[in-house]
């Protein structure tokens, strides 16, 4: 039943410490669930464009013409109206995400992993930790693009239609939630062509004139479409932001995100601590040769199926020229790279074996550090605002839980000024949502 590259459960006591300690994250999260309200800068958007919608706001506002898909703020959007639009509920929401997106990646791979070790080395992952406590689309987002993974999956193990329509609805409630999921629309689309490669070839040949129609039709229904998809602000995004980066830059924006993954910890902190040459290209290469092994380990596995791989090399094509660095990106395939991991034969030698354990150990120990960070700043309310999107917010946070700024706020970033002004529109959100 275990991987070989399954490095937490491998014998009865094992096992027994691996599902203790599973159910300790799970009681982890549970709690993270109390933290205030955490503002990030796209949260805020999605706010404003929930409030657009339900209160109304001028066509010319930053909100109304805001480009985000709305599956999110349409969740958002229920709660308010339902009353429950709070911390709490938006946390505990993102944990069943989480927990749901997981088990359905389970299904797919059923015996072929272990379930408590996916469960376990995602739960650990600090990128988890972090932004299942932020307002933010990534869960919901994770969450449709497994299930429609799954259900394309039961598509061809079973070839019934109903399992097809769901894997197509949910592709589109992804793209819904989250542009990128045109990789996973695209990801699909292949797969299909790919379980029908040899009927469709036939096809081809007596009806090229059909299939050249259905193309073009295709293609003229995605531009007609391409505003209300997002297509055209991503287009600009593009072409205006690729000319500020060369791409060998936004490479190592990239990459450094993979050894953020993967040795799980922000590089920020860590880059501080070593020399500044040294510390950013540590994170690069690490990057380079995870990225290089994840790749053939990955696509070369007979294991992992088709529509998977194309929905993943799709995604990984789109976020590599993408003129941003965050990595927080990463969070909707995070999942599919710990399979990767646990599928890897890793005890074909000894030392690969205790290489592996070692690992894992260090991995779990900065998970841990990252959820004690968590849980701290979440029931400290003044290390909350100093810390809390670096401490942005840090004024409107301080007038909330308690209302003044302090002056040591005041005085460290407008001199002695203690007429420090906060955004109002900041203080109303955690007014009304904390």
């Amino acid at each position: 039943m275990m991987a070989l590259g399954d490095p937490i459960a491998k014998n009865k006591a094992s096992l027994v410490a691996s599902k203790i300690f599973l159910i300790f994250l799970i009681v982890l999260y549970f709690i993270l669930c109390f933290t205030p309200l955490r503002l990030h800068y796209d949260s805020i958007r999605y706010f404003a464009i929930k409030d657009c919608l339900e209160l109304g706001c001028p066509p010319d506002s930053d909100a109304a013409k805001d480009f985000f898909p709305f599956g999110y703020t349409a969740l958002l959007l229920l709660y308010s109206k339902l009353g429950i639009l709070h911390s709490f509920s938006i946390v505990f929401t993102n944990a069943l995400y989480l927990f749901g997106g997981l088990l359905f990646l389970c299904k797919v791979f059923n015996k072929s992993i272990s379930p408590i070790s996916l469960f376990v080395l995602v739960l650990c992952n600090w990128l988890f930790i972090k932004f299942v406590t932020h307002p933010l689309s990534e869960m919901q987002y994770l969450f449709l693009s497994m299930a429609c993974v799954y259900y394309f999956h039961q598509y061809t193990q079973t070839r019934k239609l109903l399992f097809l329509l769901l894997a197509i609805f949910l592709s589109w409630l992804a793209l819904q939630t989250r542009t990128i999921g045109i990789s996973l629309v695209a990801g699909i689309g292949v797969g299909l062509v790919w379980e029908y490669k040899n009927s469709m070839m036939l096809f081809l040949k007596k009806n090229k004139l059909l299939v050249g129609a259905a193309v073009i039709l295709i293609v003229a229904a995605v531009i007609f479409f391409a505003r209300q998809l997002g297509l055209y602000h991503y287009f600009n995004v593009f072409t205006t932001h690729l000319k500020e980066t060369s791409f060998l830059t936004r490479l190592g924006w990239h990459f450094t995100e993979w050894g953020e993954v993967f040795l799980n910890m922000p590089s920020g902190k860590a880059i501080e601590k070593l020399p500044s040459t040294i510390g950013s290209s540590l994170f690069v290469i690490v990057g380079v040769l995870l990225f290089a092994w994840f790749s053939f380990s990955f696509f070369r596995s007979k294991a992992i199926p088709f529509y998977l791989k194309a929905y993943i090399f799709f995604y990984c094509i789109i976020l590599f020229n993408w003129p941003f660095a965050d990595p927080r990106f990463w969070v909707p395939i995070l999942p599919v790279m710990v399979v990767t991991v646990l599928q890897a034969p890793l005890e074909r030698f000894n030392w690969t074996k205790i290489a592996g354990r070692l690992v894992t150990l260090v991995y779990i120990v900065m998970g841990m550090l990252s959820a004690g960070f968590m849980l701290y700043s979440s029931f400290n309310k003044s290390f909350f605002a100093k810390t809390q999107a670096n401490g942005v917010y840090q004024k409107e946070y301080e007038m909330h839980f308690f209302g003044k700024v302090s002056i040591d706020t005041a005085t460290s970033t407008r001199h002695a000024d203690t007429t420090y002004i906060v955004n109002p529109a900041i203080v109303d959100l955690l007014k009304r949502y904390d």
